[in-house]
């Protein structure tokens, strides 16, 4: 519970700062939503391959810190802020060089005022990556030790600084939509750079030794530590990068149905996370015990916290859930759009509510635990294949030959949900996890 609760609010801070950012672009019309929403639908895609190499980071530090191999966790801990850095930085390089051209590519004929908002974020968002995919690492490697209490005040900190260098440089300075990239990157430098500090200070935690970072300016780059790492980081960010690519094919769907559906779609999503958010934790917290309870070789632990931590996901979802479908149309109304907007955004949101609380747990939270078993590919494997065939490919079928509109994306991916769900509840259950780990070993 000491690693669950920071890890809750952590998830709590993150949703608010989302939606904090959706509501104050909402102020500058249906077009800024729309391009911002386009530009973050690509900001997810990078964010899940920094967040896939962190939990590859994360998974084979919790294994050692398991095995109380503390040399292994720090060289660990550095290989991984190496190898942060120097893929975020390649990613924005080729990212500026091809800007423009990129968003007409994977976007196609958007309306003109959304897409001129579209590329002033952009740009501002390519600059931050570096500092997001630092921050993401090192955030994982205190979770990894059962220390959530670090990432989660560090979660505050971003949020103050991001909210209100957001409401500085929107409604003071003036600056659009780029007021709410610049920021991003303001706020993740400095958490970024903190949770750098607090690492290589390396104070004890729960009576262990903490990892530690120091000697990272003797720059040694372990090829075997970073195989391993990428052993795990690697599925996970293709399965990330899969899922998100899908979700911008979606987003296509979602853009033949006009202005108003790309922005109730924004919105949408952004009211959806509040519903999933202490899922997300939990499934965070399934990644740490169950690594750190394989590492130590006991594999009836694993699996008893992994049925803990799922029943716990169920409840704690359904219990915020309640709440949220009673006041749908207040929140709705935070956003200030058309009544037509407000209404699809409304349909959207009860629709997803409503079937998380039956299906979201097994499907995202669970394959945590096969992930921090080394059977990574397997969660990989699955998720590509019913990404691509049910959800992209219903979501356009719905749309050519039925009259959903864009409820098409959400319907399509519900079945998604429930497609993954089945195969990751009879993997775990079987047990064919054993396996991998013990491989990997």
């Amino acid at each position: 519970m000491s690693l669950i609760w920071p890890l809750m609010i952590e998830q709590v801070l993150v949703v608010t700062l989302g939606f904090a950012d959706i509501v104050m672009v909402a102020s500058l019309g249906e077009a800024a939503v729309s391009g911002v929403s386009l530009v973050d639908s690509i900001n997810n895609l990078i964010n899940g391959l920094f967040g896939a190499l962190a939990t590859g980071g994360a998974v084979v530090c919790s294994h050692y810190f398991g095995s109380r191999n503390e040399k292994m966790v720090s060289l660990t801990a550095q290989q991984l802020i190496y190898s942060t850095i120097g893929i975020s930085l390649i990613i924005t390089v080729f990212g500026l060089m091809f800007q423009r051209d990129s968003l007409v590519l994977i976007f196609g004929k958007t309306e003109e005022a959304v897409m001129v908002n579209a590329r002033i974020y952009f740009f501002f968002s390519l600059l931050s990556y570096p500092m997001i995919a630092l921050y993401s690492g090192c955030a994982a490697l205190f979770r990894a030790q059962g220390n959530s209490t670090v990432s989660m005040l560090t979660s505050l900190l971003v949020n103050i600084l991001n909210i209100g260098g957001n409401f500085v440089c929107i409604f003071i300075l003036k600056m659009g939509v780029a007021g709410v990239a610049v920021p991003t990157f303001i706020s993740r430098a400095a958490a970024a750079f903190m949770l750098l500090f607090l690492l290589y200070k390396a104070r004890p935690y729960a009576g262990r030794p903490a990892i530690s970072i120091r000697g990272i300016s003797r720059i040694h780059i372990d090829g075997k530590i970073i195989k391993h790492i990428l052993a795990i980081g690697i599925p996970n960010g293709v399965e990330n990068s899969m899922f998100q690519i899908g979700k911008i094919l979606v987003l296509k769907v979602i853009t033949q149905f006009g202005t108003t559906a790309i922005a109730a779609n924004a919105a949408a999503g952004t009211l959806a996370t509040f519903g999933t958010l202490p899922g997300s934790a939990l499934g965070l917290a399934i990644l740490t015990v169950v690594g750190q309870t394989l590492g130590a070789e006991r594999t009836e632990e694993a699996r008893y916290f992994t049925k803990t931590l799922m029943i716990l996901s169920y409840i704690a979802i359904i219990i915020i859930n309640i709440p949220l479908i009673i006041f749908a149309d207040p929140l709705v109304g935070i956003f200030n759009m058309s009544s037509e907007a407000q209404l699809l955004t409304k349909k959207m949101f009860l629709f997803h509510n409503i079937m998380a609380m039956l299906i979201w747990s097994p499907s995202f939270a669970l394959p945590n635990a096969l992930r921090a078993a080394n059977d990574a590919r397997f969660t990989m494997l699955v998720s590509m294949l019913s990404m691509w065939i049910v959800r992209v490919g219903l979501a356009y079928f719905f749309a050519r030959f039925t009259t959903f509109g864009a409820l098409s994306v959400w319907y399509a991916m519900i079945i998604d949900w429930t497609v993954r769900s089945i195969f990751f509840i009879i993997r775990w259950h079987v047990g064919l996890w054993k396996l991998h780990y013990h491989l990997a070993d």
